[in-house]
């Protein structure tokens, strides 16, 4: 709350000790998204700096509220409800893009025309088991918090590359990050750091990666029959190219 002391409404508590202060709510008569800006302090153990860094806020779902602290009997005026957007941290604060309702009027929810398959690897559009194409692995070796070894984990060169590791123990446990590169001694680069410190023992799950083309997913997983993409529709040169080209 942007209270000076902390309000109890609702069966919740409403802290003042972060600090949190919002911008003016900008909205506009057309579809657009409506944008609110809040900015906090991280001087306490509810939103840390390791959690937005690891994306556990990323989607939290927002609801504004005003009340009358003389008298909470009168109810709340409920102003904005929504999600988190950007999020952005700089010199001991935060600072979060609220995002509106109309912001769901903005996602493609259909299917578009790609050359790629659209399809996530493993899910039910896909068929592919992940579970055989899943391995295990222990860090043997630290260089950050990107790159380390798992020298039990051999294999092809970038077999995992585009896959997604997750964190079984150590301080990254739960957490999950796309794959880089991998070497067939076990060497792994991943896209990001990971917040937290990789450290020899840390044990984790990764996925092969799929690069969604016609080749890998008839090579590498044998699933071509189940190849969601659209390789040999025209593309927009080809659509606009005029007569004699």
């Amino acid at each position: 709350t942007d209270s000076d002391v902390d309000i109890s409404y609702s069966g919740v508590l409403y802290k003042a000790a972060t600090g949190a202060s919002a911008s003016a709510v900008e909205s506009t008569s057309d579809l657009s998204t409506d944008n609110l800006d809040v900015l906090g302090l991280l001087s306490g153990p509810d939103i840390t700096e390791a959690d937005l860094e690891a994306g556990v806020w990323d989607g939290a779902q927002v609801r504004v509220s005003q009340v009358n602290v003389s008298d909470l009997t009168q109810g709340e005026m409920i102003l904005r409800v929504g999600q988190f957007g950007e999020v952005s941290r700089s010199k001991g604060s935060w600072q979060v893009e609220i995002r509106g309702l109309m912001n769901s009027l903005q996602r493609t929810i259909t299917r578009t025309y790609l050359p790629t398959c659209d399809a996530d690897l493993g899910d039910s559009r896909c068929g592919v088991n992940l579970a055989g194409v899943t391995a295990t692995g222990t860090v043997t070796s630290v260089t950050d918090n990107r790159q380390f070894v798992a020298s039990a984990l051999v294999g092809a060169a970038d077999v995992y590359a585009g896959g997604r590791l997750t964190w079984t123990s150590g301080q990254n446990a739960g957490r999950q990050m796309e794959v880089r590169s991998n070497t067939g001694s076990g060497e792994i680069a991943l896209f990001l750091p990971m917040p937290s410190n990789v450290l020899v023992g840390d044990q984790f799950t990764v996925v092969q990666g799929c690069n969604k083309t016609p080749d890998h997913c008839k090579v590498k997983f044998n699933n071509f029959v189940n190849f969601r993409g659209f390789p040999h529709v025209p593309g927009v040169d080809k659509t606009l190219r005029y007569g004699g080209t």
